[in-house]
């Protein structure tokens, strides 16, 4: 099947079966997830008994958990750390860095470095190390949404979920990028198709229907310049 992979699948399952087995696996995760899962984390932030003086956000996957979290746990102060490593949907620059490195005295806060993710550990490593460096903290503590468990080099220090099978999460902050990195990934091995068949293929190559309508991607993938 084009744009796909398949196998047959040996009993219990009938003769014949086929299984579309994904290029990309990927999952989509909707809002009420992501208050849910900050719910969680912050939950277990409390029952920790720690209260950070400053969250510093891993941009750009860690804003919004970082705002929410905040407001969970009543932090006023929120700073960002650009982190560069998956650039392009699924496709990792060879090592993580910080984009635009900077100095700030934070006069010995604790600090929790907040991320949506940790699936390789790369980025809130670089950002812990870095925030110890260049920011005068007493304290570095580490939180995520999600936590996998056996892709990643580093365990944070809360998390609300472990997941054990590594997938692509599209997070609703990035839905029309990563549609686009990953449409584009279609196209290019195959060509510009109709809205239909490209939603199709979607679904072959990544095991999920598209979050955005693919007629509105390609309309913003031109406007880009990206086809």
């Amino acid at each position: 099947m084009r744009g796909g992979t398949e196998r047959l699948i040996n009993p219990p399952f009938e003769e014949g079966w086929v299984i579309i087995v994904p290029k990309v696996p990927v999952k989509v995760v909707g809002w009420d997830k992501i208050v849910e899962l900050s719910k969680t984390l912050s939950e277990k932030v409390k029952e920790d008994g720690y209260t950070p003086d400053v969250i510093v956000a891993v941009a750009r996957g860690g804003l919004v958990p970082s705002r929410l979290l905040a407001d969970h746990l009543g932090v006023i102060d929120i700073v960002s750390v650009k982190v560069e490593h998956w650039v392009v949907t699924a496709s990792r620059n060879p090592e993580a860095r910080v984009k635009y490195p900077f100095k700030l005295d934070l006069r010995g806060a604790s600090v929790m470095i907040v991320d949506d993710i940790c699936d390789t550990g790369d980025s809130i490593m670089l950002s812990a190390d870095f925030v110890r460096e260049n920011f005068n903290v007493r304290e570095v503590r580490t939180a995520t949404l999600q936590y996998l468990a056996n892709s990643s080099k580093f365990k944070p220090d809360f998390y609300a979920e472990e997941v054990r099978e590594w997938s692509w999460f599209m997070y609703p902050w990035n839905y029309w990028e990563d549609e686009i990195n990953l449409v584009k990934k279609i196209i290019d091995e195959v060509g510009l198709q109709e809205p239909e068949e490209l939603t199709k293929l979607f679904r072959e190559n990544y095991g999920v229907l598209p979050p955005v309508p693919i007629k509105e991607i390609i309309g913003e993938m031109r406007r880009r310049g990206v086809i």
